[in-house]
Parts: C-alpha cells; sequence; structure tokens
C-alpha cells in the first residue's frame, strides 16, 4: 500500500519534533557537570546497587543497554553508563536509565531517593510501578530535569501532588503514560508552582478535565509547550496566547479543540519567537486563511494538516521565508492556485520539507515545480487533483529524498533515464498515469529505501538492476502492464524484503537467482502469466520468507516431490497457489508449523485428505475449495482451534459433517458448498460462536437448521439451498440481527409466514421482520405458504427477493419504500392476486420483475417505465388485459428492457 505516504507525513513530523526533544531532554550543563575523575560517594553507589538489585529487564523489549551488565562494585559508580556525577564533591547529579526496558517498584522506601543532590531524572521508555502512597520526590529539591515519559505500567499512575512540588524543574516530560489523567485541580498545582519551567511536555496525558482557561495560568518563562493528544476540550482563550517566550508549541490531535479567528490573530500578535508551531488536528474551521501571513518571520516549522481550513491560501502565507518545513496536508476544502504556488517556491529557498497531500491544487501547471528550492528533502503531493505532465527533472532535486505524488490519477510522465546517482530514497507514484517503461538507469538509485508503482500505466520487461538496489527493501510493481520473463538476478539485493509483482503480464519461469534474494518477507507474483515447478529447494533458501502469493498463474506448478520435507519453514505464515496447476498436496509443507494461511484452491488435487497434511499447524485460514478431493473430513481438523475460515468448497467430499466443527469458536466462515455430504447439520455451535458464513449448499444433508446455530448470533451468511432439508419455516431466525444473506431454496420447508392470527405463524412473521439488514433472501422451491409478509417492502438495503415456486396467496405487499435497493424481485409459480402494487415506482434499482404464473388481475402497468433499469419483466399465465402498445411506442420507455414476456 502507500507507505511512502505515511513516511512522508512522520518523517516530517518526527524531525519537527525531534528538534522540540532534542531541546528539552538536556539537561542544564554547567562547570560541575562532567565524567567525575574522583570516586563516587559509598552510600551513593550502595544505592545505586541496591536500586539495580531490585530491576528487572522486561523480556518482551528491546533494550539498547543494560545496566545490570555495566554497573558493578569494580568501578567507579561515577563511570557508570547513565551517570552523571559532580567533578568537586563526587555526588551523583544525573542518572538517565531512558530505554533500558527495566521494571521495578518505585517505593517511598526505594534506595533511588537517598541520591538527594540530583539534578537531572530520566527514567523514560521503562516499567516502573508508582504505589498509591507517598513516594519520595520531594526530597529531590534541586531537580531541575524530569523525564518520566512512557515510564509508568499498565497498572500504576504517578506521584503528581510530589512532582508539581518541586520548585526548581527547568523541564519536565510526562508524556506517553496512557491512563495518566491530569485533572483541573492537578493542572492547577502544577502551574502554581512550577515557575521556573521552561520545557513542558504532557503528550497523550488526558487533560479532558482540563479547563482550556487554566492555560492562562502557566509561568511566562515557558519556552516549550507540548501538549499533543491530550483530549482538550472547547476554546481555547486568547489569553493562552500570553506566553510571549513560546518557541515551540504543539497542541495537535485534540480533536475537540477549537481555535476561533480571533484566538489565531492573538496567536500570531504574541508569539513572535515561535519557531515550531503544530496544531494538526485542531478545528481552525473559523480561522480565514488571510491570517496566516501574520505569523510570525522566525517561524521555520509550520504543520496545520487535518484542521478544516477552508477557501484559498493567499500568497502572503509564502512570505514565511525562514520555513524549513510545512505541512497544510489533508484541508480538503483548502484550494492552492497557480499564483500562489510560484509564490511558495520563489520565496521559500529554505524549505527542506513540503507536505501538501489532499489539498486541491488542480489549477497548478505541473511545470511550475521545476522551480522548486534545491533545499528541497521530502515532497508529499498524494491527492492533490494535480493533472497533466510532471516534469522528471523534479526527480533529481539534489537534496530531494522523498517524493510521493500518489493518487493523482490525471498525473503523467516517465522515469527520467539517467546516468547520474540520486538522493532519493522514497519514490510513491503509486495510482498515477506515469508509464513507460522502467528505465535501466533506475539502479542508479543506490539510496532508494522504496519504490512505490502499484496501479500505474508501465509497460514492457522489469529490469533486473531494481533487484540489485542495495538499499531497497519495499518494491510494489503491482497493477500495472509489465511483460517478458524476470532476467536472471546478477547481484540480489540482501535488504529486500517486500516485493509486489502482481496482477501484471509477467511471463516465463522464475529464475533460482530470484530466489537468492534471502530477506524476502513477503513475495506477491499473482496474476501473472509465469510458468515453470517451484520446488521446495527454491523456497527454503527464503529463510525469512512469511507471506508468499503466487495464486492465478495458470501455467506455474509446485513440486510434489517427497523430498521436500526435509526443508523447514520456521517463519513461513501465509502461503497462496489458488488457480495454478497443482495435483498433490505440497509434501514440504508438513514442516510449515507456523502456517496460518493457507490457500491452494482452484487447483488439481485429487483424493482423500490426510490428517498429516495439516498437522501440527497453527492455520487460521485454510481454502482447499474447486479441486477433486475425495472422502471424509478428517477429524484432526477439529483441532485447529485457532481456525478462522474453513473453506472446502466445490469437491467431492462426503460422509457426515464432523460434528466438532461447530466447538471451534474462532471460525467464521464454513463453506462446504457443492459436495456430497449427508445427514444432518451437526447440532454443536458453541455458545458465542465467531461464525459468520454458513454455506452448505448443493449436499445431501436432511433434517432442519440445528437449535444450536442461535448461539451464532453474528451470522450474517446463511446458505442451505439445493439440499434434502425439511422442517417447518425457521421462525427463529429473528435473533440474528446482522444477517445480510438468507437462502433456503430448492428444500422441503412448509408451513406459512403469513400475518394470520395463528401463534406460530404469527411469530414467524415477527422474527423474519426482525432481520431488517437482509439483502439476499431466496426462499425459491419450497412449499411454503401463507401471504407474504408487508415487512419485506420495506427492508431498504434488500436486493434480491427470490420467492418463487412456493404456495404464497394473496397480494403483493405495497410497501416497498423509497430509495430501496430491490434489484431482482421473484415471485414466479404462487396463488398471488390482485394487481401490481403501486410502490414498484420506488424500486429506481430494479433489474428483474417476474411475477408469472400467479392469479394477478390487472392492465397492462405502463407506469413500470419509470424504471430505469428494468431489463427483464415477465407477466406470464396472469390476467393482465389492456393495450400495451401506445405507451411502447409514443414514449422512450423500457428503455433498458431486454426480455418481456406477457403470453
Amino acid at each position: 500500500m502507500g507507505r511512502l505516504k505515511w513516511f512522508s507525513q512522520i518523517l516530517c513530523l518526527s524531525f519537527i519534533l525531534l528538534q522540540f526533544r532534542v531541546q528539552s531532554s538536556s539537561p542544564s550543563q554547567s562547570t560541575t557537570l562532567d565524567s567525575s575523575p574522583h570516586l563516587c560517594r559509598p552510600e551513593e553507589r550502595s544505592a545505586l546497587l541496591d536500586f539495580k538489585s531490585t530491576t528487572n529487564l522486561v523480556k518482551y523489549c528491546s533494550s539498547s543497554s543494560d545496566i545490570k551488565l555495566t554497573w558493578n562494585e569494580s568501578k567507579d559508580c561515577c563511570l557508570w553508563e547513565g551517570i552523571t556525577c559532580d567533578k568537586m564533591k563526587g555526588h551523583v547529579i544525573g542518572l538517565d536509565l531512558s530505554g533500558n526496558c527495566l521494571a521495578a517498584n518505585l517505593t517511598a522506601n526505594s534506595r533511588l531517593f537517598r541520591l538527594e543532590k540530583l539534578q537531572s531524572l530520566n527514567l523514560s521508555h521503562n516499567y516502573f510501578h508508582f504505589p498509591n502512597i507517598s513516594f519520595g520526590f520531594d526530597r529531590w529539591k534541586s531537580l531541575t530535569y524530569l523525564n518520566l515519559s512512557d515510564s509508568m505500567d499498565m497498572d500504576g499512575s504517578l506521584p503528581l501532588d510530589e512532582i508539581f512540588m518541586l520548585p526548581k524543574l527547568v523541564s519536565l516530560d510526562l508524556s506517553c503514560n496512557y491512563g495518566l489523567l491530569l485533572d483541573n485541580i492537578k493542572f492547577q498545582m502544577l502551574v502554581h508552582n512550577l515557575t521556573e519551567l521552561r520545557f513542558l511536555i504532557l503528550d497523550s496525558v488526558n487533560m479532558s478535565l482540563v479547563v482550556p482557561s487554566s492555560l492562562l495560568k502557566l509561568t511566562s518563562s515557558l519556552e516549550h509547550l507540548s501538549l499533543r493528544s491530550c483530549d482538550l476540550q472547547g476554546n481555547l482563550l486568547s489569553q493562552v496566547f500570553q506566553l510571549t517566550k513560546l518557541v515551540s508549541l504543539d497542541l495537535s490531535h485534540n480533536y475537540d479543540l477549537l481555535l476561533d479567528n480571533i484566538e489565531f490573530q492573538m496567536l500570531v500578535h504574541n508569539l513572535t519567537k515561535l519557531r515550531f508551531l503544530i496544531l494538526d488536528f485542531v478545528n481552525m474551521s473559523l480561522v480565514v486563511p488571510s491570517s496566516l501571513p501574520n505569523l510570525t518571520s522566525s517561524l521555520e516549522h509550520l504543520s496545520l494538516r487535518s484542521c478544516d481550513l477552508l477557501g484559498n491560501l493567499l500568497s502572503q502565507v509564502f512570505q514565511l521565508k525562514k520555513l524549513v518545513s510545512l505541512d497544510l496536508s489533508h484541508n480538503y476544502d483548502l484550494l492552492l492556485d497557480n499564483i500562489e504556488f510560484q509564490m511558495l517556491v520563489h520565496n521559500l529557498t529554505e524549505l527542506r520539507f513540503l507536505i501538501l497531500d489532499s489539498v486541491n491544487m488542480s489549477l497548478i501547471v505541473p511545470s511550475s515545480m521545476l522551480n522548486l528550492t534545491s533545499s528541497l528533502e521530502h515532497l508529499s503531493l498524494s491527492s492533490c487533483n494535480l493533472q497533466g505532465n510532471f516534469p522528471s527533472q523534479v526527480f533529481h532535486l539534489p537534496s530531494l529524498q522523498l517524493l510521493d505524488l500518489s493518487q493523482n490519477y490525471n498525473l503523467g510522465g516517465n522515469l527520467l533515464k539517467s546516468k547520474r546517482s540520486s538522493t532519493l530514497e522514497y519514490l510513491n507514484l503509486a495510482h498515477t498515469n506515469f508509464s513507460g517503461e522502467l528505465p535501466r538507469s533506475i539502479g542508479n538509485l543506490k539510496l532508494l529505501k522504496e519504490l512505490n508503482l502499484d496501479s500505474c500505466q508501465f509497460y514492457g520487461s522489469i529490469p533486473t538492476s531494481i533487484f540489485s538496489l542495495p538499499s531497497l527493501s519495499y518494491l510494489d510493481l503491482r497493477n500495472n502492464r509489465l511483460t517478458g520473463p524476470i532476467d536472471h538476478v546478477e547481484m540480489p539485493s540482501l535488504i529486500l524484503q517486500e516485493a509486489y509483482l502482481n496482477n501484471n503480464e509477467i511471463s516465463g519461469s522464475i529464475p533460482s537467482s530470484f530466489f537468492d534474494l534471502v530477506n524476502l518477507t513477503k513475495v506477491d507474483l499473482s496474476s501473472n502469466n509465469l510458468s515453470g515447478t517451484i520446488t521446495a529447494n527454491m523456497l527454503s533458501k527464503l529463510v525469512n520468507l512469511k507471506t508468499l502469493d503466487l495464486s492465478r498463474n495458470t501455467l506455474l506448478s509446485l513440486s510434489s516431490n517427497g523430498t521436500g520435507v526435509k526443508y523447514s519453514f520456521p517463519n513461513l505464515r501465509s502461503l497462496s497457489f489458488s488457480s495454478c496447476n497443482i495435483h498433490k498436496f505440497p509434501s514440504f509443507l508438513r514442516k510449515a508449523k507456523s502456517l496460518q494461511v493457507l490457500d491452494i484452491s482452484n487447483n488439481s488435487i485429487s483424493g482423500q485428505i490426510h490428517k498429516w497434511e495439516i498437522e501440527g499447524m497453527s492455520l487460521r485460514s485454510l481454502n482447499l475449495a474447486h479441486n477433486f478431493l475425495t472422502g471424509e473430513i478428517p477429524s484432526s481438523y477439529c483441532n485447529l482451534t485457532s481456525l478462522g475460515a474453513l473453506v472446502l468448497a466445490n469437491n467431492s467430499l462426503g460422509g457426515r459433517i464432523p460434528e466438532c466443527l461447530g466447538n471451534l469458536s474462532d471460525l467464521s466462515i464454513l463453506d462446504l458448498r457443492m459436495n456430497k455430504f449427508h445427514g444432518r447439520i451437526p447440532n454443536s455451535f458453541v455458545n458465542r460462536s465467531e461464525l459468520r458464513t454458513l454455506n452448505l449448499n448443493g449436499n445431501q444433508l436432511e433434517g432442519g437448521l440445528p437449535p444450536s446455530l442461535l448461539n451464532c448470533s453474528s451470522l450474517e451468511v446463511i446458505d442451505v439451498g439445493n439440499n434434502y432439508l425439511r422442517d417447518t419455516f425457521p421462525h427463529s431466525l429473528g435473533v440474528f440481527s446482522f444477517l445480510k444473506v438468507l437462502v433456503l431454496r430448492s428444500n422441503q420447508f412448509h408451513g406459512s409466514i403469513s400475518t394470520s392470527e395463528n401463534n406460530l405463524t404469527g411469530e414467524i412473521h415477527s422474527s423474519l421482520c426482525n432481520i431488517s439488514s437482509l439483502r439476499v433472501l431466496d426462499l425459491a422451491k419450497n412449499s411454503l405458504e401463507g401471504e407474504i409478509p408487508e415487512c419485506l417492502g420495506m427492508f431498504s438495503q434488500l436486493s434480491v427477493m427470490d420467492l418463487r415456486m412456493n404456495k404464497f396467496l394473496g397480494r403483493i405487499p405495497n410497501s416497498f419504500v423509497n430509495n430501496t435497493w430491490l434489484r431482482t424481485l421473484n415471485l414466479n409459480s404462487n396463488q398471488l392476486e390482485g394487481i401490481l402494487p403501486s410502490s414498484l415506482v420506488n424500486c429506481q434499482w430494479l433489474e428483474v420483475l417476474d411475477v408469472g404464473n400467479n392469479y394477478l388481475n390487472d392492465t397492462f402497468p405502463h407506469w413500470l417505465d419509470v424504471l430505469p433499469r428494468l431489463q427483464v419483466l415477465i407477466l406470464q399465465s396472469n390476467r393482465f388485459h389492456g393495450s400495451i402498445n401506445n405507451s411502447m411506442i409514443a414514449l422512450p420507455s423500457f428503455s433498458k428492457l431486454r426480455i418481456i414476456d406477457v403470453s
């Protein structure tokens, strides 16, 4: 998918935040901060060692360092990793344990609190538990720098009462402690006591109870304020922007925060020192874009992503000549015309990051981009409605690392042929009209990490140099018109991890050298014209392979050689060989114990299913449909406790359906249609079953629907058509509120579904009317009787209603609602009377109307010519009368009609 789009936004934002956090993460430096040549104090070394003994490493976290290896008694503790000492007296004044993946309880008795001279403490990215009692933070009276970002375990809290009483704090970072709640009282304590703060970072702390006006009282010394994703709500009062020393302000991802034009004017008037302004996802729909030019000229990074900005951007916006990064993306109603874009490229000569995704740039002439500044590193213009030919020279801007032009469907161009090397690392042209052959010079893009050309118009052969690019990890060439064989790869990349070449016209056999791309984890070559044989030996080279899709290559076969069992595939998770030329179950899969998805449907596999074929696997999805399998379903399938989809349709399997399949609580799809199963449907579906699709059509099943099916409350599809089921209409179906497809056709269901006073039929009618989500209702070829419930006409999502060849009587319901999706209405061969209901005119999507072989008595329905899509009209064997000629000749009516039967 469009991974480059993600990178273009994240990399820019990461750059901004990096600048922000580098400044906020450094403790204040003085002549006393240095590596000490003197021994640290014994009591402090003892305190540190004691603290070390109480910590554990979190197993599922990758640690960048390990204090258990570097802290030992044989060394001066001032030389230990993460320790800074006062070089005059040997006191520990700095402790940095960030990113160590440590888990520990920090109680008031922790020896750590004996480091009473501590000035700087960084515990970020660990898993500390702070019990809900008195702690010991108040002993650190000299603390100026405190970083507890992402340091709280899931069940803990932070000692905010004590932290907010540390009067010398200059920098405080409590971000990314998810679940931490900062209410209005505690925030008032913060603003009242921490008057020396210059850096305050509270990202992802829940501040939904904090009144925005409380921000007014923050200390005027603040230089960096980050309240990203804090669930702030309401209006920002203009006084907030009296913090005139602010250099960096991030209020992004507060989705319920509103910034109006007056407040924004106050911001731009007072915050004259701002260099970083990030307001992504803040509602700025009331801000006039003409206010943007008044922003301070010192601004270097401006991000207003998804702010609901409206109208034209005036050219004065681009007078902010110091801008290094500009993100106005996903303001869908913002328009940027050619004059404004010319102003942008003319003035913003320091620009390195430009992100305008989903801004309307339909008026921009692509050739304007030839004047973009040579300092540009990231250019992201995805979904901008750009049109015309894109100048290929832009690919060679000397500093360009990322270019994303994806989702501009009418933007064309070619890849520039050049022998020059390039700085490009990420190139995304997905879903554009770029065309031509892939130039062999693409092998010169030595720094390229990701290449996405999905759904373009490229043709010709694939240059094999693309598989030798030394930095390329992601390659997407799917949905083009690439042809020819894949040639021998001279120098297979050791970096490439994902390769998507599906939906092209690539032919010939896959060269063995392709399998020397040993770090591949995901490969998709499906829907091509590949041929030859894939052997286990080839696949075994791809030791990191997780996903392989070679489906829909009808000439491609898979070796069934028994020697495949000697190879193991420890990482393989998904294997798809659907619609190929496979004749036997691949033996090498016996060793693929991690396999979760297996699809070898639409092949020529014959014989019985053997239990060893799936034994020991952790399958979540198994598709063996459309083969020539015989015999019964092995009971070992019931050991697949994680199975979510079992598809064995269109084979010649027989016997009884194993009762134990109903015990698989994770099973969401059970598709056994078009086989020879007999006996009853298993009555073993467990409570809270995840089953969503049950398709048993075209077998030899008897009895009725099992009562335990009621445990499958999430069912969306029930198809038991074309069996020998014999039962009254299943009145319990009303419990299935998500049901979309109900097919009972060609069985022996009987009884009434009318609105009579009979208790049984009344209950049936009521239950059927509860399933308003129905899209397909097929009850054809049964012995059902009574009146057709009026409620069926009120199901606006119903697309197919097929009730033919039953014993329904009475009138056709006159209850079809406006905007119904009904396309097929088949009531043929019943005992219906009366006239065609006038509400049929509401069925504007109707294509097939068949009411033949009934007792209807009406004039020819000229009025049906208002149905613009009607193609089939069957009125035969009724009592329709009157003329049909005048209407059909005089009017351009029934324009789509292909079949009419009034015999």
